[in-house]
């Protein structure tokens, strides 16, 4: 069973901000913990939103994302970025924050999380047209020398993570579930035109909205 009731869940911040971060962070330190975990566990979770909104960063805040960081099976998580966590292979992610934001507010399971990303490589593919070079994004070139919004400091997801985690998650739970409840809607996306997996469609944009949006992603054009 599910450590975290769902129907206990609210909405807490947008994407990226520090209540929201918070908030996953906790929800993930009570998962791993009930879970207990191998001591021979050292493995890390960070995701790094670029280009944030200056409203999502008051109170001097450096990064907008949160972290997971599992060292010798004992579990610490928060909102910020530590160099150190990023020091521990493990998942870690890197990109701008409108590429991701919206659609990170969707609830899904395995079939919706192909149909999202089938959609963000619509997206992708759209604003890399529009703008005409390739990597708009400005993701880090990875040691097989391609474009990547994941760090070179990779791990797989160690099975007891993944199946803590991701317990539930074709019924609704799952930290990703989790964070998509806890998120409240960005005023940015309120008129875009979206998927069903609230994925932004670039091409039905108007053209003052593409250049707002390209904007928003932080890329120079």
């Amino acid at each position: 069973m599910p450590i975290i009731d769902m129907f206990t869940l609210k909405p807490v911040g947008e994407f990226g901000s520090k209540a929201w971060g918070d908030a996953c962070a906790e929800a993930s330190i009570k998962i791993l913990e009930a879970a207990n975990l191998s001591s021979s566990i050292t493995w890390a979770f960070s995701e790094d939103y670029t280009h944030p909104p200056a409203r999502l960063m008051h109170g001097g805040r450096k990064k907008a994302g949160y972290y997971i960081l599992i060292r010798d099976g004992k579990v610490t998580a928060g909102d910020d970025i530590p160099d150190d966590v990023l020091e521990i292979p493990g998942f870690h992610v890197r990109t701008p924050w409108a590429r991701i934001c919206n659609q990170s507010g969707a609830l899904y399971g395995r079939e919706g999380q192909q149909r999202r990303t089938a959609d963000q490589k619509v997206l992708d593919a759209a604003i890399t047209e529009h703008v005409g070079r390739d990597n708009p994004f400005g993701h880090i070139i990875n040691s097989e020398g391609e474009a990547s919004h994941f760090l070179d400091t990779v791990a797989p997801w160690p099975k007891e993570v993944g199946s803590a985690l991701g317990e539930g998650g074709e019924e609704g739970n799952g930290l990703h579930n989790i964070a998509a409840t806890l998120q409240t809607d960005s005023p940015e996306f309120v008129d875009l035109p979206i998927t069903a997996m609230r994925v932004p469609l670039f091409s039905e944009m108007t053209d003052q909205q593409k250049a707002d949006f390209v904007k928003l992603c932080g890329i120079e054009v």
